[in-house]
């Protein structure tokens, strides 16, 4: 399994205190009630906000992450214990069929996750596990930055910051966009410690437009429903909803 930026104590340890109190979860939520969802796939879970949030609900939640650092924190939150965790990608869920709650009748991919797949291959791949996780009908939500919007304009402006992480003291954050080259996009993010050690994490991200994201559906066996607006980042974030086909190629 390939090593990830987020696969480092330091990273893991301070995940949700860089990231905040996780508004942009509650639209999931809304989804998952409006939709009538009893079980969850959560892929790429990271520190498992939204997994041990769904499961104090009553909600039976598969959780699958590749960083082992990010989910050894989210197995220490409440509720994980209600949670079937998965260290892997959405590829390995057929080795772990029998310890988890799948297939799923709603699959989401929170933050930046729909955005890390770099290729068509490894994009399409994950929609299809995704497809034979889910019940048919059942419904796929994930977030992606809309392209023209040009986001890395408003990150390059964003080169320095310090906040404190406990324990440690003030950290140093620095930020670069190291290379655009569209539609991905390259950005590191140093946090420099007290102590002088520099903790480094380079991530890359793609910018779908909407029709490839329509495409790719279509192909991995998927209806695409609608993108709205994402509420927590008007005119610069779809909400894609699609629902899970029969079989690739066929209708309901």
């Amino acid at each position: 399994m390939a090593v990830n930026e987020f696969d480092h104590p330091f990273i893991a340890a301070t995940y949700d205190q860089v990231e905040g109190s996780r508004e942009d979860l509650d639209q999931y939520v809304g989804i998952a009630r409006a939709l009538g969802a009893r079980s969850v796939l959560d892929i790429g879970a990271g520190t498992g906000t939204f997994a041990v949030r769904m499961a104090a609900q009553g909600l039976s939640v598969t959780a699958v992450e590749p960083a082992g650092e990010m989910l050894e924190v989210a197995q220490d939150k409440p509720h994980a214990e209600k949670v079937h965790w998965v260290h892997g990608t959405a590829a390995d869920l057929s080795e772990h069929a029998a310890q988890t709650h799948l297939p799923a009748d709603l699959a989401v991919m929170t933050a930046n996750v729909a955005q890390v797949f770099l290729t068509d291959e490894d994009w399409l791949g994950t929609l299809r596990a995704v497809h034979e996780n889910l019940t048919p009908g059942g419904h796929l939500v994930f977030e992606t930055r809309i392209p023209e919007r040009r986001a890395w304009e408003d990150w390059a402006r964003q080169a320095e910051s310090t906040w404190e992480a406990p324990g440690v003291g003030t950290v140093r954050e620095v930020f670069e966009v190291t290379e655009v080259d569209l539609p991905r996009v390259t950005f590191r993010s140093d946090s420099h410690l007290p102590d002088g050690t520099v903790v480094p994490s380079t991530s890359t991200l793609i910018f779908r437009p909407l029709e490839q994201i329509q495409q790719t559906l279509a192909e991995a066996g998927f209806e695409f429903l609608e993108a709205r607006d994402a509420p927590d980042r008007p005119g610069r974030e779809w909400v894609v909803i699609a629902r899970r086909l029969a079989s690739p190629g066929t209708e309901g």
